[in-house]
């Protein structure tokens, strides 16, 4: 670790404004991701590289300083998880029209300041006593590190947003160049067979930063779906479901088999999702209580003595009056929702506690496996399954109410949690800087906070323009927000709707299988492992949005085989940080061209505004050439990097 220097500085006011502006843009980045893929990544990195080159032209930036910029950077993907994965399910069970500004900005606002108060008491447990690895982290602190000529990495990042923002201009939202995706499907014989990709360059960069191995996980989750699940289902049961037969009567086999998806198979993936999130409480059941107890012990082993700079935690104190004053608010919203005083105070306690208990779960997790990979909407499954229960003993099972005040809870609960495992990860790339812990907690909650800021006008831009939830005649293309659904359809089906019991049943089944896989793989010491979680959201999300994820997971797998990496952490984190920066270009500049294409859509009121005429529109295979060009590029630049040194 490197030698505090508490004469450098940190909190600066040029730092603070620049991490507040780059948290906004890329929680506006990762919230269309969000709502289009079901997946969010991680900001620190480019945020980091960003800052470096920006400070440099106001005459130089210190490591600290620069730290300070990606912690409160990094917010942008937390918040925006924790809002998208939770919040448009309000929309889609129809208590909401629209996103109301107040209660988003106090549900992620004052969520997130509840997962940096939570993750405090974990910091030294899981950093500094018993360390775990926070890829994230440690890849960001080698950046802050290696940031003497930032040039490189800063061109990368604007190449490739280039390209991401070009093609998704070309797509079918925009000038409709070429389309969004490229399917075939056919019977043969009885067998329906199906099979896609999106054209999404974004998606090949999630892939690319994901690794291969969560991309064969996901990828075989859909294959389950669309190769096996769907074709079986339409020969053998569908006779048996005369609404569902009725509906697609007639239609083309792509149309047949997304009916077949949407009404049925995907619920696979919810019962797999359910099995997982109890898994993960379970598993992980010893090191959250021990944990939690190291953290407590530290907080008060502290009090009275001097402590150095580099281990100063926010004042256990002053964090207790910040809780109360931040669930007060909360406990207010609720009795809003609920009318009924004891019912909103037994909501408040469940959002705490169960808020306490998934930070430290999120926050291990992000330790594990990295903030991108962390299972966060499986936590709120568990949260807002919990709290149903709950609330069904006290509204009834009938309640009009009931399904909307458990994803209340589940929505502060998820913002915290992803905020929680944030925080984490950017503590331990200032451990190994030599940061001061308060002044990164402090910041990320600023981060968070200015994020919360701007999530309702950039949700409700995009629900104008394209629509969220299922298609529609007016949104043919609508965002799936399939965690939003998955939430709506859960909380639903606990009040009195109606669920596929037996889909959600068979589902946990397949989940257990895979936990047994992955714990025999473990027990082999296996490097691949199937993390059930992912292999859940492959079964429940379309084909066509896995297949680019494994293909850029293929590629930085080749880029590890180009350059002969085999065990050597470092090394592999030099070789990817370009790849990495063109694969965050790629998906900041995508997602930040559909934001801006939403503006003229909502003025004009029209999808179409923006579109070429016909005679201008390429086939598919068009768009599967430029697909192919990217990954080229996506892949050179990995190949090109020195695995003998840094390249940003």
């Amino acid at each position: 670790m490197n030698k505090p220097a508490t004469a450098i500085p940190q909190l600066t006011f040029r730092a603070v404004l620049l991490a507040i502006v780059l948290a906004m843009i890329l929680a506006a980045a990762n919230a269309y991701l969000g709502l289009f893929a079901g997946l969010t990544i991680a900001t620190a990195i480019p945020a980091a590289v960003v800052s470096m080159g920006v400070l440099r032209l106001l005459g130089g930036g210190t490591i600290l300083e620069n730290n300070i910029v990606q912690t409160g950077a990094s917010a942008g993907s937390s918040i925006a998880a924790g809002v998208i994965f939770t919040i448009p399910a309000l929309i889609i069970l129809g208590y909401w029209d629209d996103f109301r500004y107040s209660w988003v900005l106090a549900i992620a606002g004052l969520g997130g300041l509840l997962g940096v108060l939570f993750s405090v008491p974990l910091r030294r447990s899981m950093i500094v006593e018993e360390p775990l690895a926070f890829p994230e982290g440690k890849a960001a602190a080698e950046v802050l590190k290696a940031g003497e000529n930032p040039g490189p990495g800063l061109k990368i990042l604007a190449m490739a947003g280039a390209i991401g923002a070009f093609v998704k201009l070309a797509a079918e939202s925009g000038l409709r160049l070429i389309p969004d995706n490229a399917v075939a499907s056919g019977f043969i014989g009885k067998y329906l067979g199906y099979m896609g990709t999106n054209l999404s360059p974004a998606l090949l960069g999630v892939g690319y930063i994901v690794g291969l191995n969560v991309g064969i996980v996901v990828v075989s989750g859909s294959i389950l779906s669309w190769q096996f699940a769907i074709p079986i289902y339409q020969a053998f049961f569908m006779d048996s479901d005369p609404a569902l037969a009725a509906s697609v009567a007639g239609a083309g086999a792509a149309d047949i088999a997304g009916a077949i998806w949407s009404a049925k198979i995907r619920y696979l993936g919810v019962g797999a999702m359910l099995i997982g999130g109890v898994w993960t409480l379970f598993s992980l059941r010893k090191s959250l209580i021990s944990g939690v107890k190291s953290g407590f012990a530290a907080a008060r082993k502290g009090a009275g003595h001097v402590v150095a700079e580099t281990e100063r935690d926010l004042p256990m104190k002053w964090m207790l009056i910040a809780l109360a004053v931040f669930v007060i608010p909360l406990w207010m919203l609720y009795q809003a929702i609920v009318g009924s005083w004891g019912v909103s105070l037994t909501m408040t306690v469940i959002m705490i506690v169960a808020g306490f208990l998934f930070v430290s779960v999120s926050a291990y997790l992000a330790g594990l496996v990295g903030s991108s990979n962390n299972p966060v909407s499986g936590i709120t499954i568990a949260t807002i399954l919990f709290a149903s229960v709950v609330l069904m003993l006290l509204l009834g099972r009938d309640s009009d109410i009931g399904a909307v005040a458990a994803i209340m809870i589940g929505a502060v609960v998820c913002c915290a949690a992803a905020v929680g495992g944030d925080n984490l990860q950017d503590l331990k790339a200032g451990y190994l800087v030599g940061a001061t812990p308060w002044k990164q907690q402090l910041m990320l909650g600023i981060g968070a906070f200015s994020c919360a800021l701007v999530m309702a006008p950039v949700l409700n831009l995009l629900a104008s323009a394209y629509g969220i939830g299922a298609p529609t005649a007016e949104h043919p293309n609508a965002l799936s927000a399939p965690q939003a659904t998955l939430m709506a359809a859960v909380a639903k089906g606990m009040f009195g709707g109606k669920l596929p019991w037996t889909m959600i049943a068979i589902g946990a089944g397949i989940g257990a299988v895979v936990i047994a896989l992955d714990e025999w793989l473990k027990s082999r010491g296996s490097k691949f492992r199937v993390p059930v979680l992912a292999a859940a959201i492959g079964i429940y999300l379309p084909l066509e949005l896995m297949v680019p994820i494994f293909l850029g997971g293929l590629l930085s797998h080749l880029v590890e085989r180009r350059h002969k990496i085999g065990d050597d952490e470092e090394a592999r984190d030099r070789i990817h940080r370009p790849g990495t920066l063109f694969a965050a270009g790629l998906i900041t500049g995508e997602a930040l061209m559909g934001i801006a294409i939403a503006v003229p859509i909502v003025v004009a009121g029209s999808a179409d505004v923006l579109a070429l005429p016909e005679s201008l529109h390429f086939s598919q295979w068009i768009g599967l050439v430029v697909l192919a060009l990217v990954g080229w590029l996506l892949y050179r630049t990995g190949a090109r990097a020195n695995p003998a040194k840094s390249t940003v």
